[in-house]
């Protein structure tokens, strides 16, 4: 390897935030590490899944959505992985990226979104506002493995990720669980976040850990307000498919143009819903200050009667039926008659009536006539009629802010796996393309297969990139950082001949032999002076030769011969 792809393939080991930015291709070898990973497959066999054997991949999806919803939790513990610097994460990418495009697109360095995040005080609300000098989080995504083992960090109960981390896991197990083929599950990633569409029936968005209809999204509840942020406010850095991506700042595109043009396509339809009754009950849902304005009606024997929206609104928020769908009369008949007067309500437009013009007059709210004409219609009673008509335009109809389609488009090989195979028959698969394929050679390296992969970049990442362990342990010598390692629980929490890197097994306070001696190696070489190390690496023993020598106890059956220095020279020999 050359220096910069060996700094790719480092960078599949740890895949931090700004690793994937830079290397957008890392996005997609982590869902295929969590492809070939057995955790997801073993979810297929739960009877939760089982029973919905020969049942629709929505309704797969629907039950996935729920299964993650009680499984995992979203981590917004910054400090996770530790701390680096902004000027180490510059001077590490500046051969790639310049730093006044980074602090375009990245939170940690100066990223602050449009209007919108300015008005709520988005760093803030994300933690971010007390990193305002040199020092920041050392932001990583974590493989299904590392999810998992939340549950023996203090402090967890369940399963938990960043919101990279959730998008992954949701197009892996979309795929395995849901068999939703991988052409069908567009990624896509902002500055603050990482969401897939998912292209089945109307469109589906996965939102952390939730899931997102174009029902939900245009429903104006608070939940899906929130759901809508990215998209609203920020521009897209990354579009990730089996077919390639696209990056925001780079000319060269790997994904299939025609996918993209598709992907789109049916996004810009995700995004824009028709003006009806329901759609408006749903703006005034979002913009309660606007209720004010309007009035139900119903019909008590023939005779009209009609209560201010703003009550009926309030019926509904403890309601299990909605204004203006199929449960509305539901709705009307759990209101108290006291609330309702047999007169029309003075200052105030009749929805009946409302819903009676859009139909007639055919308004379309995206086409400035028809937003004239609803202008029109409500100005004797709206207040600005003009700004409400444009908040209405911008309720139903969303564009993001995608890379532009105007790319080099390249032509790299897709990944082309199907819903039908087996676990082996993809990892064989996937083996048999890594030579001519650097998303599938990187995902083993995400995988973290040490039988198959070079040591190198792990080593690398292992000695310069695990800032927590070097923090939890700071106040030890490196003897009683030996001592704490030989009390700590000695299992992998990745199976097989595949490891962890130093923080995780400080994170979850479990870990191989091996990959503790990784950790006293990362000590050692981090301490005043440093000092060359050796790892023997001999089946079960594991000999680390620095100020002593130190031994621990291996299951991988693996053998090397491992040379580092402080300057980070790394030999290997078998």
């Amino acid at each position: 390897m050359n220096s910069e792809e060996f700094e790719k393939y480092t960078s599949a080991i740890t895949l931090s935030d700004m690793e994937i930015f830079v290397f957008p291709e890392l996005m997609y070898s982590l869902v295929l590490a969590d492809i070939m990973s057995p955790i997801i497959w073993q979810w297929r066999e739960l009877d939760c899944f089982r029973k919905l054997e020969g049942k629709s991949s929505y309704k797969k999806l629907m039950r996935l959505k729920q299964f993650i919803m009680d499984e995992y939790e979203f981590n917004l513990d910054l400090e996770t992985w530790g701390l680096t610097s902004k000027a180490k994460e510059l001077k590490r990418f500046e051969k790639f990226v310049s730093a006044e495009d980074i602090a375009k697109s990245n939170a940690l360095f100066g990223y602050h979104g449009d209007q919108y995040y300015f008005d709520v005080d988005i760093r803030k609300h994300f933690g971010l506002d007390k990193y305002d000098s040199d020092i920041i989080p050392y932001w990583k995504t974590e493989t299904i493995e590392a999810m998992n083992a939340f549950r023996f960090k203090e402090g967890y109960s369940t399963a938990a990720g960043e919101c990279v981390s959730l998008a992954a896991l949701y197009v892996a197990a979309a795929f395995i669980v849901c068999q939703i083929p991988l052409e069908d599950i567009y990624m896509i990633l902002t500055p603050l976040h990482s969401q897939n569409f998912i292209d089945i029936q109307d469109g589906v968005l996965t939102n952390n850990r939730r899931l997102v209809t174009k029902a939900m999204w245009f429903n104006g509840t608070a939940i899906s307000n929130k759901a809508q942020r990215a998209l609203r406010n920020e521009n897209v850095t990354i579009v990730a498919h089996s077919s390639g991506y696209v990056h925001c700042m780079y000319d060269d595109a790997t994904t299939n143009k025609e996918a993209y043009q598709y992907f789109t396509r049916q996004l810009a339809s995700y995004l824009s819903m028709e003006l009806t009754l329901q759609v408006f009950a749903n703006f005034l849902r979002s913009h309660p200050n606007y209720q004010k304005f309007f009035q139900a009606c119903r019909d008590c024997r023939g005779q009209a009667h009609f209560i201010k929206a703003e009550v009926l609104f309030h019926y509904e928020h403890g309601s299990n039926y909605r204004i203006a769908d199929a449960t509305h009369e539901k709705l009307l008949a759990e209101v108290s008659d006291e609330d309702f007067v047999p007169y029309q309500l003075p200052g105030r437009i009749r929805c009946d009536e409302l819903e009676e013009f859009i139909a007639k007059e055919k308004i379309d709210i995206k086409d400035s006539g028809g937003r004239m004409a609803l202008v029109k219609f409500i100005e004797t009673v709206v207040p600005d009629a003009q700004k409400f008509v444009d908040e209405l335009a911008d309720f139903v109809h969303i564009e993001a802010k995608l890379p532009t389609l105007d790319k080099n488009y390249l032509k790299a090989g897709p990944i082309e796996i199907s819903v039908e195979q087996s676990r082996e028959q993809i990892i064989d698969y996937l083996r048999q393309i890594r030579q001519d394929n650097t998303t599938a050679d990187l995902a083993f390296y995400a995988y973290r297969d040490m039988e198959s992969c070079d040591w190198a970049p792990f080593i690398k990442a292992a000695v310069e990139r695990n800032p927590a362990s070097i923090q939890m342990v700071e106040s030890m010598s490196v003897d009683e950082v030996h001592r704490w390692l030989e009390q700590v629980e000695n299992t992998s929490i990745y199976t097989s001949k595949r490891l962890a890197q130093p923080d995780e097994v400080a994170n979850y306070k479990a870990g191989d032999g091996l990959e503790k001696a990784f950790l006293l190696a990362d000590i050692i070489l981090n301490r005043q002076p440093p000092q060359d190390i050796e790892i023997v690496v001999d089946g079960e023993n594991i000999l680390l030769k620095g100020p002593t020598e130190y031994r621990f106890v291996s299951t991988k059956g693996l053998e090397k011969h491992l040379f580092i220095s402080p300057d980070g020279t790394i030999r290997i020999s078998s």
